[in-house]
C-alpha cells in the first residue's frame, strides 16, 4: 500500500508537522506501507527517508493553492490513498473541484488539528458530506470531530495526535533544573509576548534564572510585525542569563533543550483549549513539567499528571510563581513529567493514526 502525504508547510526541519510525519512514517516499518510525502520546496525528513518513504519538494508559498489542485486531481486518479495531515476548509474545496464525480470511500484522509466552526464553515461541510460522504475526517479531540459529525459526515473520528517516539530515559540527566524554556516557533498565539514580558520584569526586578527562548520563524521564515517588535523588546533587555535560539534547530540540538526544563506555554486559551500541543507532548517524554495557560490542553495534561501548573493570570508576577512552586520540588515534577510521557507515548502512539488510514 502506498499513502501519498500532502504536507505543503513541511520546509526544512521546522514546524509541528515534521515531527507528526516522523512518527507516522514511523510507525510503519516493518510494514507493507510506502509514504510519499509531498512537502515544500526545502522539505526534508531527516531519519524518515528510505525505500519505504520518498519525500518529494513540491509546494513554493505563494503558488500552493494552485499546486495543491492540480496534485489532488493527479492523486484522486493515482492508486495510493490521500493523507492531508493538516487538513482545513482549502483543502475541501480543492478536493471537491479536482475530484470527477463522488470520491470513493477509504481514498481520503483528512487531519483536522483545531477547528474554529462557524455557520458559512458549517454550511459547506455539509455540502461536501453530501458529495462526498465516503471521505474519512480524522482529529485529535471531540470539539474538532464532533461538527464534522453534525455535519454528516459518516465516517469521521477522534484518533490521537501523534507523538514523538521518546529517546532514552532521561531520569537521571534531567532531574536537575537548569532553566526555563520557551521551545517552537515565536508566534502571537502561543504567548510570546508573555514570555518577553516575563523576562523584561525579571530583568528590571533583579531576578536572574537562566532562561532559554526558541524564538524560530514559522515553516516559511516569517515572524509577523507583533513579534518582530517583541524580538526587538527581548534584544534591548538583554539579560545574561538569556539564551536565544533563532534559528530552526535539528531534532537532537530541540531534544536536549528539554533537559532540566520547566517549559512555559502561556498559549492564547481561545486557540487551545482543545487543541493538542506538540511541544507538551515532547516536554513530558523528556521529563520537564509545564506552565501552561488554565483551561487549555496542555493545563489539563499536566493537572492530569501533576506535571506541572495551570495559571489563569499570565502576568509576570503568576508565571513567575508558578516556576517558582515548581522549580523548589523539581525532581517530583520532573518524575511526575517522564510518567505522563511514558503515558502519552502509549495513547498517542503513531500506530493509531496508521491504523485508521491503512486499515
Amino acid at each position: 500500500m502506498r499513502i501519498d502525504v500532502v504536507e505543503p508547510t513541511l520546509e526544512g526541519e521546522s514546524g509541528h508537522c515534521r515531527s507528526f510525519l516522523l512518527s507516522l512514517c514511523g510507525a510503519g516499518s516493518g510494514r507493507e506501507i510506502a509514504f510519499r510525502v509531498y512537502g515544500g520546496r526545502r522539505a526534508s525528513l531527516p531519519g524518515a527517508e528510505g525505500t519505504r518513504c520518498e519525500v518529494v519538494p513540491f509546494f513554493s508559498r505563494r503558488l500552493r493553492r494552485l499546486q495543491a489542485f492540480i496534485l489532488y486531481r493527479r492523486l484522486l486518479r493515482g492508486g495510493g490513498r490521500i493523507f492531508v495531515s493538516t487538513a482545513g476548509r482549502t483543502d475541501l474545496v480543492l478536493l471537491d473541484l479536482a475530484a470527477k464525480g463522488e470520491i470513493p470511500p477509504g481514498k481520503v484522509f483528512l487531519f483536522f488539528h483545531w477547528l474554529r466552526p462557524s455557520p458559512r464553515k458549517m454550511a459547506w461541510f455539509r455540502r461536501f458530506a453530501v458529495s462526498h460522504p465516503g471521505v474519512t475526517v480524522l482529529g485529535p479531540t471531540e470539539a474538532v470531530i464532533g461538527p464534522f459529525r453534525e455535519c454528516g459526515f459518516r465516517d469521521a473520528r477522534v484518533v490521537p495526535y501523534p507523538i514523538t517516539p521518546s529517546g532514552p530515559d532521561k531520569e537521571r540527566s534531567g532531574d536537575r533544573f537548569r532553566h526555563i524554556l520557551f521551545a517552537g516557533a515565536a508566534r502571537r498565539d502561543k504567548g510570546f509576548s508573555r514570555v518577553v514580558d516575563l523576562v523584561c520584569d525579571m530583568a528590571a526586578r533583579g531576578v536572574a534564572i537562566p532562561f532559554s527562548i526558541q524564538a524560530s520563524p514559522d515553516h516559511y521564515e516569517k515572524h509577523d510585525a507583533g513579534i518582530r517588535d517583541d524580538l526587538d523588546r527581548l534584544r534591548k533587555a538583554a539579560p545574561s542569563w538569556v539564551r536565544t535560539f533563532p534559528d530552526t534547530l535539528g531534532a537532537e540540538e530541540y531534544r536536549k533543550m528539554f533537559d532540566g526544563a520547566i517549559v512555559l506555554q502561556p498559549y492564547a486559551r481561545e486557540d487551545f483549549v482543545d487543541r493538542v500541543s506538540g511541544v507538551t507532548l515532547d516536554a513530558f517524554s523528556a521529563g520537564a513539567p509545564v506552565v501552561a495557560t488554565a483551561g487549555t490542553w496542555m493545563a489539563r495534561a499536566a493537572d492530569r499528571f501533576a506535571a506541572g501548573a495551570a495559571v489563569p493570570d499570565l502576568s509576570p508576577p503568576s508565571l513567575l510563581s508558578a516556576v517558582e512552586t515548581i522549580r523548589a520540588d523539581y525532581s517530583r515534577y520532573h518524575r511526575n513529567a517522564l510518567e505522563a510521557g511514558r503515558t502519552l507515548q502509549e495513547e498517542h502512539g503513531a500506530r493509531h493514526l496508521l491504523e485508521a488510514i491503512a486499515s
